[in-house]
């Protein structure tokens, strides 16, 4: 018997069908993936230089890659998820997480192992439902695996090339095959498959066996074959997902805030800083979530195909990540100089996300006027870097507000055109 995930259901489509929504053990599973971007954020913390920013983005990388091989999966099985599936999914992502602490000294074989053992988990969850997954074929195709498996023996620094190595692989899997591509091997692999059941059925039929062997199977193959199907997605369920990954993401910058604000003495310059976060964390909410669709700021729902949306959510959850580290830093440092790696590592990433936001307007075909505001949000936080990094002297105080104006100026034009 299947031991099939259950789905909360709630609400009714246009089309009078029942809306599915993440079910609980989905989010559990989400849950577990961000705790593993929590680990990876203290990578961050301090000065990080250019080596541990590397090294982050990598291992970034791949907890989001297995992430969405298994949210995929929950993504078109639906009520047939299969719940051992996802459970033995979840172990291997926590073995990735609890890993992050020691990945520069003897944990790194143990990341590099629960990382293939997701990725091929995943590609027999895909193989056994007999889908192809025509949007982001990595999510059933593990070439990339293969450098991972040869890094289990080998040291820093071979070991990260390595894994920058599989990954590459997989983005390369991922923009060669075309969807157009992929729907014709699959109606090229069906029809053959389709015409050697046809040929052995009319062989037995001649000889008088039919029906002697094989019972249960077409054409007396011993039981039933499933035929390769192009998988279809639910586009209203993946924007949940991706939207709500984001949000947890989102939680988890005010938890490194938070911790931060524990550690130091609570004063005025403190209280300048934290209000500044929490404003700058509720603004990239509001781009992303409430003006953005799959968790990408000012992305308009359906502009884009999934493995162009997908790449996007990755960058911006990362850089989200990335932004929670420094603001942490940010705290620890309210009444003192900014660090300068921790400067250059928020506006960078600040950079990023407002990059995205831009790319998303031109995307979604908006006006011009809301792409040349957009530009001139996405002019903030490099222009704030190199001020305050020339100066040298400036508190975290004055960037955390300076880059919050920068996100408010986008924020308040896009109120002024969503209003009828």
């Amino acid at each position: 018997m299947t031991d099939a995930a259950s789905t909360q259901e709630t609400g009714q489509g246009a089309a009078g069908e029942t809306e599915r929504h993440a079910s609980w053990l989905e989010l559990f599973f989400d849950l577990i993936a961000v705790a593993g971007v929590a680990q990876l954020a203290h990578l961050l913390h301090g000065e990080p230089g250019l080596a541990d920013i590397g090294l982050y983005a990598l291992l970034f990388l791949a907890f989001w890659t297995a992430w969405m091989c298994f949210t995929l999966y929950g993504n078109t099985a639906g009520e047939q998820m299969r719940t051992g599936t996802m459970r033995t999914g979840m172990f291997g992502l926590a073995v990735m997480a609890a890993a992050v602490p020691g990945i520069r000294e003897d944990h790194a074989p143990a990341f590099a192992i629960a990382y293939v053992g997701t990725r091929l988990l995943a590609e027999h969850a895909w193989r056994r439902r007999g889908e192809v997954v025509v949007d982001w074929p990595v999510a059933q195709l593990s070439f990339g695996v293969l450098p991972w498996v040869v890094s289990i023996w080998c040291d820093a620094p071979l070991r990260y090339w390595l894994w920058a190595a599989g990954l590459l692989i997989d983005l390369g899997v991922t923009f060669a095959y075309s969807r157009s591509s992929a729907l014709k091997r699959i109606e090229a692999v069906r029809d053959l498959a389709e015409e050697r059941i046809e040929e052995r059925s009319r062989r037995e039929e001649s000889t008088g066996r039919g029906g002697q062997r094989g019972a249960g199977g077409p054409g007396g193959l011993g039981g039933p074959r499933l035929l390769p199907t192009a998988a279809r997605s639910d586009q209203s369920h993946l924007s949940e997902r991706l939207g709500l990954f984001v949000l947890i993401v989102l939680g988890e910058a005010v938890a490194q805030a938070v911790d931060a604000a524990s550690e130091v003495t609570w004063d005025f310059a403190l209280y300048g800083v934290a209000a500044g976060a929490l404003f700058l964390l509720m603004s990239l909410w509001s781009l992303m979530l409430r003006y953005g669709a799959y968790g990408v700021p000012l992305l308009r729902a359906g502009a884009l195909p999934a493995r162009l949306v997908l790449p996007l959510h990755c960058f911006t959850a990362g850089a989200l990540a990335a932004l929670a580290a420094s603001l942490g830093d940010a705290v620890a440092h309210s009444d003192d100089v900014l660090p300068r790696n921790a400067l250059w590592l928020m506006c960078g990433s600040m950079t990023l996300v407002l990059a995205i936001a831009l790319l998303a307007e031109i995307c979604s075909g908006r006006d011009r006027r809301r792409q040349v505001v957009a530009a001139v949000s996405l002019l903030f936080p490099p222009a704030v870097a190199l001020v305050a990094g020339r100066a040298g002297n400036w508190g975290p105080v004055g960037v955390v507000w300076l880059l919050l104006l920068g996100v408010h100026i986008q924020l308040a034009y896009e109120r002024r055109a969503a209003k009828p």
